[in-house]
């Protein structure tokens, strides 16, 4: 599969209204270690020491550097600006687990900073970007059961409390009971409409197309950050508008989306799907198409991904769009 964006020295940073979070430089060290260096920080933290060594800073900073670039973790500096100047606010991060395609989400906030929503701002931020753009299905996370202002945090990003346990905190010198947290694309992305009253669902009229190359790959997409079920991926379409036939929906969303040029004629109908989700009911033709104009490129933030049959599998996709992976495989 490809590499997520951000992975490695190409970090992205990712902006909000008020912050910036970037990859930790060691210029940071000094900032970090009054930040962190403070018992009312560190107590809350369950691998951090206090007191805080000065040389520590440096040491970490250089790991987060290499845990950036192996996408096993995404420890961030939280920054904002003080009139021209940029200033560490705290730190956000993710350690990734990759067998269980989960991200452990941790933040702390400088204590001066403490009551102005920066904890929220961040760990949202970051926890919309990790499933929209890493092989991860879920977020946990846990928090000390007397520290209820980080739990706080948790509930507005969208979390659900899941259980307790214990989990040792370095600075406090043993175990000690902690809330446990998770969130799925369902809990962080906003949901549709629900159904109506009577229980009955909406219908969702759906064109989707399989693009197939000259090796006989297909093009899939990954929904981006800030659509439902961001991080899932996709063969390429959208919803039909008022008197659009599938055919004319998909020449213009393959334009919008892609920006490629197909004819009717080229679009061959090939299966459809019908699934029904929560909120409404899905109904999406699926066309094939291996001749068009212009090469397929990016244009709604999505990342695409040229995949052989075989390996169409390996991509977590809508439940929808499931059951037509083996059809298209045995086809092609």
């Amino acid at each position: 599969m490809p590499v997520a964006p951000g992975t490695g020295d190409g970090f992205m940073p990712l902006t909000t209204q008020r912050l910036i979070l970037r990859p930790l430089v060691a210029g940071d060290a000094d900032a970090l270690h009054r930040l962190v260096n403070d018992w009312e920080v560190t107590r809350n933290l369950a691998v951090v020491p206090f007191p805080y060594p000065r040389e520590l800073a440096d040491d970490w900073i250089q790991s987060t550097r290499r845990s950036l670039a192996d996408g096993s973790g995404y420890q961030l500096a939280i920054t904002g600006r003080e009139g021209e100047h940029e200033m560490l606010v705290g730190v956000v991060g993710l350690r990734i687990d990759a067998e269980q395609r989960c991200g452990r989400l941790g933040y702390w906030v400088g204590r001066r900073f403490w009551g102005h929503g920066v904890a929220t701002e961040a760990a949202g931020r970051l926890a919309r970007w990790a499933l929209a753009n890493l092989d991860i299905d879920r977020l946990e996370a846990g928090v000390i059961i007397d520290n209820p202002a980080s739990a706080a945090v948790l509930r507005r990003v969208g979390f659900r409390q899941v259980g307790e346990g214990t989990e040792a905190f370095l600075a406090r010198g043993g175990e000690h009971p902690v809330w446990r947290f998770e969130a799925t694309r369902d809990d962080i992305f906003p949901h549709a409409e629900p159904a109506s009253e009577d229980g009955s669902r909406p219908m969702l009229l759906v064109a989707a197309c399989a693009l197939i190359d000259a090796d006989g790959r297909v093009l899939l997409a990954r929904r981006p950050e800030g659509k439902r079920m961001a991080g899932l991926w996709e063969f390429p379409g959208g919803k039909l508008h008022p008197g659009e036939t599938p055919e004319v929906a998909l020449i213009r969303e393959l334009k919008e989306e892609l920006g490629i040029d197909v004819s009717a004629a080229c679009l061959a109908p090939f299966a459809f799907a019908s699934h029904e989700y929560e909120q409404f009911h899905l109904l999406m033709p699926l066309y094939v198409c291996r001749r068009w104009k212009g090469t397929p490129t990016p244009r709604e933030n999505q990342t695409l991904a040229w995949v052989r049959p075989q390996k169409l599998a390996d991509y977590p996709m809508p439940p929808a769009d499931k059951p037509l992976i083996p059809l298209l495989r045995d086809f092609l």
